[in-house]
């Protein structure tokens, strides 16, 4: 326990607005021994290619039982701190969202993704709701005795088009942040957004640290520091690669 409390802690030092920790997401023991001889700081789970690696498609599919062990097995092969994405929290209800935090630290998390889209509805919980989801998860981490650090994701920018962020979804974030941030959140991470303009005007307005996913039409990691980036996540993206490469490599070998 104390090794994790000191885990939690070095992690949360690693959130430094202009500073962005990069976290090159991981899926399972061999990966995450990968990226740590790469360099990394600090580890994070996916959940989408957790999911892939076991055949199960995204958006809490795969058993929780199954991701829990997968990621026990991740933080007991390295000494890095390790965070999981914990999608929506397996179920709508406060409590359920409590126990599910209290699993993760339990198989040695540090810090958790937490979203506020419902899972198989389509949509994002109103901020009410997702405010008292928040406060279960942080009240089973004050229980825990780990300070993990909630990284609490809106999916605002996911739900639209690139072309189609604005100054009104960039208004309608940082009043969700403000909430999360008061019902206990210590990161706010707003995966899709990419255009300079606003992730800087995103950053100036929120007090949270906040966290962007480098996608294909994101700025690259010295501008999304200059922007005010503290965190820097890549998500299926390293999966996705690897698949692609292995597919094409399993590919020249077959047809010789």
């Amino acid at each position: 326990m104390t090794d994790q409390i000191e885990r939690a802690r070095a992690f949360r030092a690693l959130h430094v607005k202009g500073d962005p920790v990069v976290l090159f997401n991981v899926w399972d023991p061999g990966s995450a021994q990968a990226v740590v001889k790469a360099g990394a700081k600090a580890l994070a789970t996916g959940s989408w290619p957790v999911a892939a690696a076991f055949g199960y498609p995204d958006g809490e599919k795969i058993p929780l039982t199954l991701a829990l062990d997968n990621f026990r097995r991740i933080a007991a092969s390295v000494e890095l701190p390790a965070t999981m994405d914990l999608e929506s929290g397996y179920g709508p209800a406060p409590a359920t969202v409590a126990a599910t935090v209290t699993q993760a630290i339990e198989a040695g998390a540090v810090g958790f993704n937490f979203e506020d889209q419902i899972v198989g509805g389509g949509g994002l919980y109103e901020i009410a709701v997702q405010v008292e989801r928040i406060k279960a998860a942080a009240d089973a981490v004050n229980a825990s005795g780990v300070p993990a650090f909630i990284n609490a994701r809106t999916d605002i920018f996911l739900k639209a088009k690139p072309d189609e962020h604005s100054d009104a979804l960039i208004e309608q974030a940082v009043a969700r942040a403000a909430a999360y941030e008061k019902a206990g959140a210590h990161g706010f991470f707003a995966p899709g957004l990419g255009d300079p303009a606003l992730i800087e005007k995103l950053c100036k307005a929120v007090t949270l640290p906040v966290n962007i996913i480098a996608l294909a039409h994101v700025p690259p990691r010295g501008k999304l520091a200059e922007l005010g980036v503290a965190r820097i996540s890549h998500g299926p993206v390293p999966y996705r690669k690897m698949v692609a490469w292995l597919e094409e490599q399993a590919r020249a070998a077959i047809s010789g």
